[in-house]
């Protein structure tokens, strides 16, 4: 069969890097400042094993948008095209693209898949005639089995469907264990080359090495309650064999590639499968730098020593918050204390680049909360950051928590994501929250130069290499512009009772006044 994959990119995640020719056609070479899609990209070789013919579509690339692919369609004639989203705010992206397809090629079948795909199968479906079918969970079986049975729906595990009027949710596939059995990933086939960033308003470019990423496990077994990887994943963590992924780290290392990123959810639980990566690569002499993400009190951060050996140059932290109480409330799971061992640790043995994630606006968290995360991120050894007001969306615990609150519709709200501070009347209101992280940001910047100056300005000098000036001063004032309220998207309860913010609760006791709508 004739297969399409299509990536489709929320339009805020990416960009052009500035000054290349404006391409003509779908196969000329862009240099674009994203993630590699990796999903079609390991799913691709896969379908090629089983004798079907792929082609590959990432909407970053000006000329693979969706009227692109619809005209490639219209002459190619592929059996099935399958869009890959990753989250609620690239749904109305792929909604779109699903739509200009699907009406270009009524014959042709459409499958989409993706996490927000896996845990909104039956809503998508209801919502979306010109979406046929929904993979829901993992592709790597269930996409051959699919292409295998496409008219025979019924027999598929994992597949979202409709029978007439009806929509129709086989039982679900049961979660993969042997990842060394698949062929690696398929990165020459696109024809962009993915620049090492920083997903900023203005990303900051961290190198122009030949770049990718690899995924070496999946899943996460901690419960935060911000996020969806825990239900998706069942709680579960799962590997590939230290081998099968020094074997693709050399294929890429042949190849050219000099920058790789790791996209594991949580890529330092295991010690010794850690320290056998590491030995590996040294062992390998493999010519890439890598950076990786993890948690804060993972055993793996004691091989830290071994991991600037093997030349680890970007590690991020989900550091999140900077008082016990908010971190407790979000069920992090972790101290202050382990933060700031995992970070000291990390530049003593010769990370160079410590990168924080911090939420603020979360539930029940007050302003003198949020002023201390910012101080405590000053204390840090940490070299960039980012101050992310807390979502919320569905699949997560909070979300579930929201929705018995009636705080958000469960079934209405099921394609939206709320800023915390949007609508619940126990944080601290959104024109407040940006007021301290204007602030904040100022403080942070302010104490970073007047204490490290020389490390201060090695970082500015390392993203001066690749930036205009002009960029750099965007990336700092960033931060200080107001937010936009435009895209702003209220629940359901608050379009029916005729409010645009959420209720708040008076210092007084008395019952609170909903706010009209403006």
């Amino acid at each position: 069969m004739r297969v399409y994959l299509a990536y489709v990119q929320d339009d805020d995640y990416f960009h052009l890097l500035p000054g290349q020719p404006e391409p003509a056609l779908a196969t000329d070479r862009v240099k674009v400042m994203a993630f590699p899609p990796l999903g079609i990209q390991m799913l691709a070789p896969i379908l090629r094993q089983a004798g079907h013919e792929v082609r590959m579509f990432d909407t970053c690339h000006p000329r693979m948008q969706a009227e692109d692919i619809a005209g490639a369609a219209r002459e190619e004639r592929p059996d099935v095209i399958a869009l890959s989203f990753l989250s609620v705010t690239a749904f109305p992206y792929l909604k779109a693209a699903a739509k200009v397809i699907k009406g270009a090629n009524p014959g042709v079948r459409i499958i989409v898949g993706g996490p927000f795909a896996t845990i909104n199968a039956k809503h998508i479906l209801e919502e979306c005639p010109f979406i046929d079918h929904v993979g829901v969970g993992e592709g790597e079986e269930l996409f051959p089995d699919y292409l295998a049975h496409l008219d025979d729906p019924a027999v598929v595990d994992g597949l979202a469907w409709r029978r007439g009027e009806e929509i129709v949710q086989n039982r679900s596939r049961p979660l993969l264990r042997d990842f060394d059995r698949f062929p690696y990933a398929d990165r020459e086939s696109l024809p962009i080359d993915y620049i090492e960033s920083l997903p900023l308003d203005i990303p900051a470019v961290l190198s122009l090495d030949k770049f990718c990423t690899i995924q070496t496990s999946r899943g996460c077994p901690y419960t935060c309650i911000y996020c969806d990887i825990p239900s998706i994943g069942e709680g579960k963590w799962r590997s590939r064999s230290a081998e099968h992924v020094l074997g693709e780290m050399q294929e890429l290392s042949d190849k050219g590639y000099r920058s790789i990123y790791l996209t594991d959810d949580h890529f330092l639980l295991q010690s010794k499968r850690i320290a056998a990566i590491c030995n590996g690569i040294i062992d390998r002499d493999l010519k890439f730098h890598w950076g990786c993400e993890g948690r804060v009190d993972s055993v793996g951060v004691d091989q830290l020593p071994l991991m600037g050996k093997a030349n680890c140059q970007w590690l991020a932290y989900g550091v999140e918050a900077g008082t016990q109480r908010v971190l407790d409330r979000l069920r992090k799971r972790q101290t202050l204390e382990q933060v700031e061992h995992a970070v000291t640790e990390a530049k003593r043995h010769g990370i160079s680049r410590v990168h924080g994630f911090f939420v603020i606006g979360a539930p029940e968290e007050t302003a003198e909360e949020i002023r201390e995360t910012f101080r405590y991120a000053a204390r840090l050894q940490i070299d960039t950051f980012g101050f992310n007001r807390l979502a919320v969306y569905r699949g997560t615990p909070l979300w579930d928590e929201y929705a018995k609150r009636g705080l958000v519709d469960n079934e209405k709200d099921w394609d939206k994501t709320f800023k915390c501070c949007d609508v619940d009347p126990d944080t601290v209101p959104t024109d407040e929250v940006n007021r301290i992280r204007m602030w904040g940001y100022a403080n942070l910047l302010l104490h970073r130069m007047a204490t490290r100056p020389v490390r201060t300005w090695e970082l500015f000098r390392n993203f001066s290499r690749h930036m205009s000036w002009s960029d750099l001063l965007g990336l700092i004032r960033g931060p200080f512009r107001p937010h936009p309220v435009s895209k702003r998207q209220f629940p359901a309860r608050m379009v029916a009772e005729g409010l645009t913010a959420p209720v708040r609760k008076p210092t007084d006791g008395t019952p609170p006044a909903p706010r009209a709508v403006a």
